[in-house]
């Protein structure tokens, strides 16, 4: 079993910036593909970025140039550097890892931006 865990997430200001952490134990064989997903009241969940185990990074449009997705692979720990953020990334942010070829999710952080 594989245990995902979000941490970082609060209330910040327009303009301001959060970095959230999403930490993967348990019987991990290997990692392949992590990401961050959000969802907002009403909304379906999306994509935020990935990142695969080469490095490779996809972010959706209306992040680009603002947030930074990057990964620790000798701790299992995905990371997330969101800056100048909008009322409009408030949302609950979910880790997903593929371990062992099965995706796993965590329980998920809220991110509440203020105009």
């Amino acid at each position: 079993q594989v245990q995902v865990v979000e941490s970082g997430g609060g209330l910040v200001q327009a303009g301001g910036s959060l970095r959230l952490s999403c930490a993967a134990s348990g019987r991990i064989l290997s990692i392949n593909r992590m990401g961050w997903y959000r969802q907002a009241p009403g909304k379906q969940r999306e994509v935020v970025a990935i990142i695969t185990n080469y490095g490779s990074t996809n972010y959706v449009d209306s992040v680009k140039g603002r947030f930074t997705i990057s990964r620790d692979n000798a701790k299992n720990t995905l990371y997330l550097q969101m800056n100048s953020l909008k009322p409009e990334d408030t949302a609950v942010y979910y880790c997903n890892v593929v371990a062992n070829l099965y995706p796993y999710w965590g329980q998920g952080t809220q991110v509440t931006v203020s105009s």
